[in-house]
């Protein structure tokens, strides 16, 4: 999104207070030369002396912003806009910080407000768009941005958010064309080559291959654009067939990835043992079984089919996905505060009523996904962490653990730029260990709860989609449909990229890449094994 811009503050704001005002022209200094922390303490005595100075506020409001801290802003920018309330920069501003604290409906609102009160703005529109999109509401966001885009043809991220919402969409001719708009206005532009690159390899043309050196060759590019450029440089190198440099580009992605993202393995093994360990106890039953069976609840490690498995269910009449909501970690964590405990050193104290309450929570949170349907999918990948807490809250969901082969599993993660959430995905050894801890609580779950708790595996649904299909929808206690074995024909938003595409191709037999790699993934190969992970090729 666009971030909020710097408030043209005056260098007198009437402060009527010799003290307020001289703390006002340091913070205004240190926030012109980007000292936002300096910026924001200077303010924090402003404001003690003049609360409702609204300047002073817009102030603290972009500096809380730039700092992280949302909730700060939106409070800072709420009060501002009691005598602002006509200001769309402001509301704008607004929209940001409620995006960042997943309040998705509440930024839609503020920047639908922008965009009435500065109809020819296009940031306003790209802004809304961007926000609709995030919540699926796929049509909408398309409409906003080709708004954005007839105000301001160069908005190029107005274009690529465009492109990435035809992808979504499954209007994949769309948005190559987008993508290519990108790149034919900005050759190195790094989003559009990774877009481009999550669509088919039939996409690249003639000549991408020395535009894309030239773009990885540009000096001084920020290394996130330089991590992604590696990994477009990768799967062209896949596509030539030449896969010893294929996975030099991957390593030099996720090495820049590495730096990024400050992936902590062992914080992240304590917390799966963590979970584990507090649902090895009894959890009080509940008073109504059949409460929250409008949840299903897929599990999965990143790049593992669970895409797929979504798709099949929301071709069915009576489900709709809901892609990877954030719901059950909301949840989760308004508990963690109320109780001041973390999660989930807090579960063994959570009894009967408790569960009822956060079930009811979370049903709350998910309403708009039961708007025309009875039923929906949740897919977080958090899922394998919270099953448990789902089928505490909602005993009447179903939880569909979806797994791949191990080996594929990882090389898919470390193939892919996954974003902040999955640093594991950077290191083939921590991508092994995160695989072990999946699969150590997820078979906790089966044995646990065996009657809510599925098995599916990726390579017998490929290879026998119609038992296992009917299998699916029996276990969910959804009668069949023909119309989830034509899955690929289903209309609907796909918010993950890469399996946007794979879904609308049909049930695919060609997305193992291990053998390929050979040798290169033996080290990958001995730490499953030593976690005590079978293999294939196992005897």
């Amino acid at each position: 999104m666009t971030p909020t811009p710097d408030p043209g503050v005056a260098a007198d704001p009437r402060l009527s207070s010799p003290t307020a005002a001289r703390l006002f022209r340091q913070a205004t200094t240190e926030f012109n030369q980007r000292r936002f922390a300096n910026a924001a303490h200077a303010l924090t005595s402003v404001l003690a002396l003049a609360p409702d100075n609204p300047t002073a506020l817009k102030m603290m409001a972009v500096a809380s912003q730039r700092l992280g801290n949302h909730a700060g802003a939106v409070e800072c920018f709420l009060r501002t806009t009691r005598t602002w309330p006509e200001d769309p920069m402001l509301r704008i501003g607004l929209g940001v910080s409620l995006t960042e604290l997943d309040r998705g409906d509440e930024a839609i609102e503020q920047f639908r407000l922008a965009c009435k009160l500065a109809p020819t703005f296009a940031d306003a529109w790209y802004d809304l768009g961007e926000a609709l999109a995030r919540q699926s509401y796929t049509q909408e966001a398309a409409t906003a941005l080709q708004k954005a885009l007839a105000l301001s043809p160069d908005h190029l991220l107005a274009r690529l958010s465009l492109a990435r919402v035809w992808t979504n969409f499954g209007q994949l001719d769309e948005a190559v064309k987008e993508f290519r708009e990108v790149l034919r206005r900005d050759p190195g532009n790094a989003e559009g080559w990774f877009g481009l690159s999550y669509l088919n390899t039939d996409c690249f043309e003639p000549g991408d291959f020395e535009l894309l050196a030239r773009a990885l060759e540009r000096p001084g590019r920020p290394a996130d654009e330089q991590e992604r450029l590696w990994f477009v440089q990768a799967k062209l190198l896949e596509m030539r067939g030449d896969y010893i440099r294929a996975f030099d580009a991957f390593r030099a992605a996720n090495e820049l990835g590495r730096k990024r993202v400050r992936w902590n393995p062992a914080a992240a093994h304590e917390r799966a043992q963590a979970v584990l360990g507090a649902f090895q106890g009894t959890i009080p039953s509940p008073s109504d079984t059949e409460f929250g069976r409008e949840a299903i609840f897929v599990a999965s490690m990143p790049r593992s089919g669970s895409s797929l498995v979504e798709q099949i269910l929301a071709s069915h009449p009576d489900v709709e996905g809901a892609n990877e909501i954030k719901s059950m970690a909301q949840v989760l964590e308004a508990e963690t505060r109320r109780r001041r405990s973390l999660f989930p050193s807090w579960i063994p104290d959570a009894g009967a009523q408790d569960w009822s309450r956060l079930g009811h929570e979370y049903l709350t949170l998910t309403s708009r996904w039961r708007e025309t349907k009875p039923r929906f999918t949740d897919k977080s990948l958090a899922n394998w962490l919270f099953a448990g807490t789902a089928l505490s809250m909602l005993p009447g969901a179903r939880v569909i653990v979806v797994r791949r082969d191990p080996v594929e599993t990882c090389l898919a993660c470390y193939r892919q730029c996954l974003g902040s959430m999955y640093g594991f995905a950077c290191d083939l050894a921590d991508a092994a260990d995160y695989y072990i801890d999946f699969m150590r609580l997820t078979r906790f779950w089966i044995q646990k709860y065996p009657d809510r708790v599925m098995d599916l595996e990726y390579e017998t649904l490929v290879a026998e989609p119609d038992a296992t299909i009917r299998r699916l929808l029996d276990f969910c206690d959804l009668p069949f449909d023909p119309a989830c074995l034509a899955f690929h024909k289903t209309r609907r938003a796909v918010q993950s990229l890469p399996s946007a595409v794979q879904i609308r191709q049909g049930m695919r037999s060609d997305t193992a890449r291990a053998a390929c790699y050979g040798d290169q993934l033996d080290a990958l190969r001995a730490r499953l094994r030593a976690g005590g992970i079978q293999l294939a090729d196992d005897p």
